[in-house]
């Protein structure tokens, strides 16, 4: 028996404990040895073989998580850090465990990451919507770092317990009769939650599916109406449906949180997806091979008998852990780097242009033997803050300074500053795990409120100054790629470009 355990192949699961992912283990657990990630579950899902408790805004944790795997599954979108403080867009945040998950998969040498993204509508009028845009740039950033992805566009995924469509079974439920504006008319294509599944069986056994996309839905192109139609029917209710030219996005997304009870957070990426219409690509290159959908109705009516009887569940947002949020704080900013720079001179950038702010009230002095940096206010013999170069976990995109103590940071803390090169040229700078010692108010309305006032104007230096400080700082042609020598970060005698 341990000789076939062993044979086995072991698949990790982040987002193992959300809608799709308990699901999986009905198409995968028979044969593979199934890892659920989870950041606050306690006992693995019903059909996991395992449980690894992640956090995946830690690139620590997420290495250690994905030790053995043979296949990581990604289906994590829009999750927020366990902290009680959080600085930083969604989609900043999502390109960070993202980044964390596919340089972990490379670290770990798993061998194939399957991600399920969101269907990219072809020519948008508008552009994506946020979330759009992030999910497919969370697609880029995982098969950026050598480890093969397949990934699956998807549109909403009908399923009892699925978040999109208990919001519309709801709606559907509580209103006779449905004002519709306009952006209902626009087309979508759903996918059954069992089709999804089969979906991802297939891309996790079959190895030609490695490094493409493919859109899966039910094939049949309707509009979110006449999807609200159907599903009343499955529910054995008759519904009205009256057509309006007027009622914005916004206040649609109002209008349906007030109505449903379900918080902004959810309602936004449906209604934002919907402005274009969301349809599969034509071209048999994005079909997945094998691949056999099921009648949109079909999962409607098994949705509908799956959620006979059962209490209307309490609408929460997907990031929303089960536990109290950690008195820790989370900031995550997004930089526009100059061309093919790293992220060790990002941060070689930041402690130099700090050296010459706050109008010498603040000094940064070095401490070159043991590569700390002291952040001390003029006049005090005790830092405000200490950092220290982490030299096993930096490399030329990702410095990483470990906040050592100083007045502001508490002495029991673990947190650090990172920053962190990606796709694109994208700079993120990072504060994490860091837990202040002022009181928690004090902390927010001074200290919290500064640091995005710094982060605000050092985005404004590289935007003014990004060209002159790569030819003053290295000597050469803006634009050479050419490595930063090694040695002491700048001490508050030098003076930037």
């Amino acid at each position: 028996m341990a000789s076939l355990e062993l044979r086995k192949r072991r698949i990790a699961v982040a987002g193992g404990t959300g809608f799709v992912g308990k699901a999986l283990p009905r198409v995968l657990g028979a044969e593979n040895h199934m890892i659920c990630l989870s950041r606050t579950a306690l006992q693995p899902p019903e059909g996991y073989h395992e449980l690894r408790q992640t956090d995946l805004f830690s690139l620590q944790q997420t290495q250690q998580a994905l030790e053995g795997a043979d296949v990581a599954i990604y289906l994590v979108h829009s999750m927020m850090p366990a902290a009680r403080l959080v600085q930083g867009d969604f989609q900043d945040l999502d390109l960070l465990c993202a980044d964390n998950f596919a340089r972990a998969a490379a670290e770990a040498n798993v061998k194939h990451i399957v991600y399920v993204g969101g269907l990219i509508p072809s020519f948008p009028q508008d552009g994506l919507s946020e979330h759009l845009a992030s999910r497919l740039e969370v697609e880029r950033v995982l098969g950026s770092h050598g480890v093969p992805c397949t990934t699956l566009r998807a549109g909403m995924v009908i399923g009892a317990e699925g978040s999109s469509y208990q919001l519309m079974a709801r709606l559907i439920r509580r209103l006779p009769v449905m004002v519709c504006p306009r952006w209902t008319q626009s087309k979508m294509q759903p996918v059954g939650l069992t089709d999804l599944l089969e979906a991802i069986g297939l891309a996790v056994t079959r190895s030609v599916t490695a490094s493409q996309s493919y859109d899966v839905s039910s094939g049949e192109a309707l509009s979110y109406v006449e999807l609200m139609g159907r599903a009343a029917r499955s529910l054995g209710l008759k519904r009205y449906f009256l057509p309006v030219p007027l009622l914005s996005p916004g206040l649609s997304r109002l209008w349906v949180s007030m109505t449903t009870g379900a918080p902004k957070a959810l309602v936004a990426p449906l209604i934002e997806s919907l402005r274009e219409n969301m349809l599969v690509r034509k071209g048999a290159q994005w079909r997945l091979p094998g691949f056999e959908p099921s009648p949109v109705d079909a999962h409607l009516e098994e949705a509908a008998l799956l959620d006979e009887g059962r209490q209307p569940r309490a609408f929460r947002a997907a990031h929303v852990g089960g536990k109290p949020a950690e008195a820790i704080v989370h900031s995550v900013q997004r930089f526009k780097m100059p061309l093919r720079r790293s992220a060790r001179w990002a941060a070689r950038c930041y402690t130099r242009w700090l050296s010459t702010s706050f109008f010498g009230v603040i000094r940064i002095e070095h401490e070159p033997s043991r590569d700390r940096v002291h952040f001390r206010l003029i006049g005090m013999k005790q830092p405000l803050l200490t950092l220290e170069t982490d030299t096993e976990a930096s490399e030329r995109d990702r410095h990483l300074f470990r906040i050592q103590g100083g007045l502001l940071a508490a002495r029991s803390g673990r947190g650090y500053l990172e920053f962190r090169s990606t796709l694109d040229n994208q700079l993120l700078v990072a504060i994490q795990d860091y837990k202040p010692s002022l009181p928690w108010w004090v902390y927010r309305i001074t200290q919290a409120q500064l640091h995005l006032w710094v982060m605000r104007a050092f985005r404004r230096h590289l935007d003014q100054h990004g060209p002159k400080l790569l030819s003053e700082d290295s000597g050469i042609t803006p634009g050479l790629d050419v490595t930063l020598p090694e040695g002491p970060f700048p001490s508050s005698g030098e003076q930037s470009g």
